[in-house]
This record gives C-alpha cells, sequence and structure tokens, in this order.
C-alpha cells in the first residue's frame, strides 16, 4: 500500500505511455537545441573573448531562440509529460496532435536564424524574431500547447484520492492546467485589446505582458509538484498532510484568479496594468512558493542522507530550491534595467529547470528507460546549479555598477576592472553551467537509447 504522504504519481502502463515519453523527447531536444545558441550567448559577453568572436552582431538573434527554446518549449513540453500522466486515456489523438504541432513549430522556431530570420525583439517573457516564418513557427507551437491544455482539462482523472499524497499531486498538476488556462485567456484577451497604433516592441511588449506573467504562475505550480515528488523519491520526511498540501496548492493558484480583475480594471495600455502584474508575480510569486517550500525545506534538515540510489534526486531538489529562493529574493532589489534583471529570472527560471532535471531522473527508468548513471546524475545538479549560482552572482554585481541587459560585446561599457570582473564571473559561471546542462543531456540520451532493459 502506498503511504498516505507519498507525493508520487505511477506512471500508467497503456497508450499513455507512450505519449509521455513522446513530450520527453520534445523538451530534451529543445535543451539541446537551446546550449548551442547559449554557448554563443556566454562567450559574447565575455571580456576578451568577445573580441574572437566574428557574429557577435549574432547575439540578440540566439538570445531569442535560446530563451524561447529553454523556458516556454522545455517548460511546457514538461508540463506536457505530466498532464499526460495525470489523464485519462480520453482523446489520447487530440494529445498526439498536440505533441506534433508543438514539435513543427518548436523545428520552425529552432530553424529559423538559418532560413534568413533576423532582426530581434526582445520582448518579455516570449521574445521573437520579426520575421514570418519565426512567426508561423510561433503560433504552430502555440496551436500545440492550445491542444495540449484542451485535452489536458478534457481528460483530467476522478480523484478518488483526495486525502493521498497523489491525490493531492494530481490535484496539483491541475492547478498548473487552470493557471495555462488563464494564461491562454490573457494572451487573448490583450490581443484583442491592443489599441491599432501600438507596433513594433510595445505591440509584443504588451501581448505578451499578462499572459506571460501568468505563465511564470504556471512554471512555479510545476516546481512545487516537482519538489514534493522529488522529496518523496528521496526519502525526505515532509511534515505535511495531503489536506496541507491541498490547501497551499489552492493559495499558489489564488493569484492567478486576480487576472481577470486586472484586465476588468485597466486597459492594456496603462501603466496600473503593467505595475499591478509585476507586483502580482512579485508578492503572488512568493505567496504561491513559500509555504510549501519552507515545508520542504524543514523536511530536508529532519531527514537522513539519501540511499545512493536516491542522491541524484535529492542533489537535484537541492540545487533547485538554492537557485529559485536566490533569484526570487534578487526579484525584491530590482531597480532600473540593468542586468539584475536577467540575475533574477536565471535563478527563478534555473530553479525550475533543476526540478524538472531532477524529475526526469525520476521517470527514465519508469518509463522504460535505463537508469542513469547514478554518480554523474548527483553531481550534475550540482554542477549546473553552482555555474548558474556563479552566472548570477556576476550579474547581480555588475548590475550594481549599471552594466544593461540585452546588450552584447563593446555595447556592456565595461570601463572599470569591477565590471570587467563581474562579468568575468558570470562568463564562468555561463559556461560551467552550460558543462552541466551538457552532461544532462548526455545522461538522459544515454538512458534513453540504450537497449531496453526487462
Amino acid at each position: 500500500m502506498i503511504p498516505a504522504n507519498d507525493f508520487t504519481i505511477p506512471v500508467p502502463d497503456d497508450k499513455r505511455k507512450a505519449l509521455v515519453r513522446a513530450w520527453l523527447w520534445l523538451g530534451l531536444l529543445a535543451l539541446l537545441g537551446s546550449g548551442v545558441f547559449s554557448i554563443l550567448l556566454v562567450l559574447s559577453r565575455t571580456p576578451h573573448v568577445h573580441e574572437l568572436i566574428p557574429w557577435v552582431n549574432f547575439f540578440h538573434t540566439a538570445l531569442v531562440v535560446h530563451v524561447d527554446l529553454s523556458v516556454l518549449v522545455w517548460f511546457l513540453a514538461f508540463a506536457g509529460v505530466l498532464w499526460s500522466l495525470n489523464s485519462t486515456p480520453r482523446f489520447i489523438l487530440l494529445g498526439w496532435a498536440a505533441l506534433a504541432l508543438s514539435a513543427l513549430g518548436t523545428l520552425i522556431i529552432s530553424l529559423a536564424p538559418f532560413l534568413g530570420a533576423g532582426n530581434a525583439l526582445m520582448s518579455n517573457y516570449i521574445p521573437v524574431l520579426q520575421h514570418p516564418i519565426f512567426y508561423v513557427g510561433l503560433l504552430i507551437f502555440a496551436s500545440g500547447m492550445f491542444l495540449l491544455v484542451w485535452r489536458s482539462m478534457s481528460a483530467i482523472p476522478l480523484v478518488g484520492q483526495a486525502m493521498s499524497g497523489t491525490g493531492a499531486l494530481r490535484f496539483g498538476l491541475n492547478t498548473t492546467a487552470v493557471s495555462a488556462v488563464m494564461a491562454i485567456v490573457a494572451f487573448a484577451w490583450t490581443y484583442f485589446m491592443i489599441p491599432d497604433f501600438v507596433e513594433g516592441r510595445a505591440y509584443f511588449e504588451l501581448l505578451f505582458w499578462g499572459g506571460g506573467h501568468v505563465l511564470q504562475f504556471t512554471y512555479t505550480l510545476l516546481l512545487l509538484v516537482a519538489w514534493l515528488w522529488l522529496a518523496s523519491a528521496s526519502n525526505v520526511n515532509l511534515p505535511l498532510t495531503p489536506r496541507v498540501t491541498l490547501i497551499f496548492f489552492a493559495i499558489g493558484l489564488f493569484a492567478v484568479f486576480l487576472t481577470p480583475l486586472i484586465y476588468y480594471s485597466y486597459s492594456v495600455t496603462s501603466v496600473e496594468h503593467i505595475k499591478l502584474f509585476t507586483w502580482l508575480m512579485r508578492y503572488g510569486g512568493s505567496l504561491a512558493s513559500l509555504p510549501l517550500g519552507l515545508a520542504v525545506f524543514y523536511g530536508l534538515l529532519i531527514s537522513q542522507k539519501a540511499q545512493e540510489a536516491n542522491r541524484p534526486y535529492r542533489s537535484a531538489l537541492i540545487s533547485s530550491m538554492i537557485l529559485f529562493g536566490v533569484g526570487g529574493l534578487i526579484g525584491f532589489f530590482i531597480q532600473g534595467t540593468n542586468v539584475t534583471i536577467p540575475a533574477h529570472y536565471h535563478g527563478s527560471i534555473v530553479g525550475v529547470t533543476l526540478a524538472l532535471m531532477g524529475l526526469t531522473y525520476v521517470l527514465l527508468p519508469q518509463l522504460g528507460y535505463s537508469h542513469p548513471r547514478l554518480r554523474m546524475a548527483y553531481l550534475q545538479p550540482y554542477l549546473y546549479g553552482g555555474g548558474q549560482l556563479l552566472h548570477v552572482s556576476g550579474l547581480v554585481w555588475s548590475g550594481g555598477y549599471g552594466v544593461q541587459r540585452k546588450v552584447a560585446g563593446t555595447a556592456q561599457v565595461l570601463d572599470g576592472l569591477e565590471k570587467q570582473i563581474a562579468m568575468g564571473i558570470m562568463g564562468l559561471g555561463g559556461l560551467i553551467a552550460i558543462i552541466g546542462g551538457v552532461i544532462f543531456v548526455f545522461i538522459v540520451l544515454e538512458a534513453m537509447l540504450a537497449p531496453k532493459k526487462t
């Protein structure tokens, strides 16, 4: 019998399993693609090294594709993994259609820079290349996500174990789907409300502002699901009952339901609309993650060391909590438009990524793949997380000296030794993180491509 506070979900041994595996492949390939572009990004911002790169002007184009692959596609593809796990077999063809559209859109987005797409526009949350090829790829991917969320909401299982850990985790995944629906509503609402005279950067900034903020709540709720799952998988003594966990997830969803109120109260072009979503993310995000995060942290303190087989899950959990906490804390100190802003979201986003990496290690053998290499999988989160922590530290230090975000090369104006040292730390941390990311892809590909074990 599964313990009442075991926060895991069994992998179904039917046609859903193949769909789960396919979504995992899409997420992994998106990470692989983003890693290629991230190498160009870090090198183009590292002092002295950027002078050796003849294509620094490619920086913004690479940044757009890197962000879209490593955040938008990777996170939502993994949402596809978890929503497919948390579904009934109903509408399975709709799930495959969602995957096909999402994969095609991802491919077009990845190839767009090599097919002539440029003119990068660094809009928040979903940066774009102002070119028809990129627009087509983004729309196809969005269509796939629409079908994915539609099926996720239409195939929700009847939770007969509401007071079990599994039932609470299923409820948590349901909240992520509801949050995704609200994000789609926000995107559509903004699209129809933007005045015709708004164009260019201002247009995309407004288009993705409300829905982009709601998507952050979707990612945060996915993070909380992953933390609980990793904690159970690594034998953390969680001081939580399923009933209390349900309440925490409901609190996390509360901020999402404030979205329509903001849209009803102020126009999408108003200063109030923009500020309210900023405050909603800053304070609502803390409200969503802090209670459950503190409970998991306390569980880590009172638990014994993880067993050998579970050490990768524990290291991913610890690394994720540190990075997400640091990123959230930095968010309260943002002033101006310097590189403190990317320091904030790199910490938060990498915190989510680390949690999903750890959950990938958990799911691999359950999906019929080989077990990942234990020692490499144990060290990889610390290497990736440690590199990102250095990266974030360098950005925060540089932000204190006014180094601007979204620039590269000489445009960074590194006219002092302190700025050069800070950005050098940023570059070193970024390169270490890239190595950690490459190791993750290697570990997972090795397990997924190895001969199946019975």
